[in-house]
């Protein structure tokens, strides 16, 4: 063999290890960046369910308040109303579900005195506070607080669908009028009840109910 074949042979044996030596490389450079795309999805993973547990705790409040005399500690989801808190988790359905929209008063209970739509008010808002439903208008014996005695006497009573609210409602303004010592007229008792709505008795016979109690 010339040394011209021989020189040939050798820079194409140096030829196809050079070749060889960059297939090696690139073959751990890929096994070097599929290990670190795995790492890098498995971190992303535990970041992702860490957030995951994160928000889903963030869903819930513990609140503690007093409803109808009794004090209550509760975990809520963050967005529940007052309104499902009262009928579904506390069971209290005297509270009725009407528009849902703060504009019939059905829903109407009473937050540190103040009668509010429950429909619209955050559970979350109660924390502290003391609310009263008309489960806790009784009396202890169980006989009927003297606004609810004063709408039977007076027919202020018919399909009942409005009358929690309506009475919650009259139990915040007759205490505001009792603790200014004020006697309401007929156009200051229409005032107060405007926000409760009530499709059987016309009013008259509210009005009258609440009339009677001054």
């Amino acid at each position: 063999m010339s040394d011209g074949a021989k020189e040939r042979k050798n820079e194409r044996t140096k030829e196809r290890k050079s070749e060889r030596t960059k297939e090696r490389k690139n073959e751990r450079t890929k096994e070097r960046r599929n290990e670190g795309t795995k790492e890098r999805k498995s971190e992303g993973t535990k970041n992702r369910k860490l957030n995951n547990n994160i928000m889903e705790s963030s869903k819930y409040t513990e609140i503690e308040f007093v409803i109808n005399g009794q004090a209550v500690r509760r975990k809520i989801r963050s967005s529940l109303l007052l309104l499902d808190l009262i009928r579904d988790e506390l069971s209290l359905t005297g509270t009725k579900a009407g528009c849902m929209e703060g504009e019939c008063g059905a829903c109407t209970v009473l937050v540190d005195g103040a009668p509010v739509n429950s429909c619209l008010y955050p559970a979350v808002n109660i924390n502290g506070r003391n609310v009263l439903t008309i489960e806790g208008l009784s009396k202890e014996d169980g006989s009927l607080d003297e606004i609810q005695e004063a709408m039977v006497n007076h027919g202020a009573v018919q399909c009942g669908f409005c009358t929690a609210g309506m009475v919650m409602r009259i139990k915040a303004f007759f205490d505001e009028c009792r603790s200014q010592n004020i006697t309401p007229d007929r156009e200051m008792i229409k005032k107060a009840i405007e926000g409760n709505l009530c499709r059987c008795t016309g009013y008259v016979k509210i009005v009258d109910a609440v009339e009677s109690l001054f």
